[in-house]
């Protein structure tokens, strides 16, 4: 088992643009409906290659190699990067509540926690202009929550 973390920054309304936050549904829409057709087709394409933070944690691991920010074997070394993120984002963050030093630093305790059982850890935080910080980190061989996801690092492109 080991872990991959992933980082993104955008404006807030790319990441509200959840079509391409979601993967899209196995079953396409009717034929009579043209407009959808389209736009099914868009985000099936899409989805799969698009930066933005997926709805669910565990899909990262569907997205290109290259937005993996590193790998780790043991969970406390992931959950070190998470604080390293947290600290150099916190001065930005919009809320002043979430710049709290204190809670940051259980929020880096608690992923720990959470990946040496196999869990995954995502937050997000509102950042000035209005835009947004997600950062993630997706436990991977196998992923709890999608255990049929193959491991990014593993697959040949």
């Amino acid at each position: 088992m080991h872990h991959h973390g992933y980082l993104w920054t955008g404006s807030k309304q790319q990441f509200d643009d959840e079509a391409l936050r979601r993967p899209p549904h196995p079953d396409p829409p009717p034929a009579d409906k043209p407009e959808l057709i389209q736009r099914y087709r868009e985000v099936k394409a899409e989805f799969p290659t698009v930066d933005l933070p997926p709805l669910e944690t565990a899909r990262w691991l569907i997205k290109p190699r290259k937005l993996i920010r590193g790998t780790w074997e043991e969970p406390k070394e992931a959950a070190e990067w998470l604080g390293q993120q947290l600290t150099e984002y916190a001065p930005r963050f919009a809320s002043e509540s979430d710049r709290d030093s204190t809670r940051l630093a259980l929020l880096v305790y608690s992923a720990a926690d959470r990946l040496s059982w196999g869990g995954d850890v995502s937050h997000g935080f509102y950042l000035e202009r209005p835009a947004f910080l997600s950062v993630a980190l997706v436990t991977c061989s196998p992923n709890r929550a999608a255990p049929d996801l193959a491991c990014p690092t593993a697959v040949h492109t």
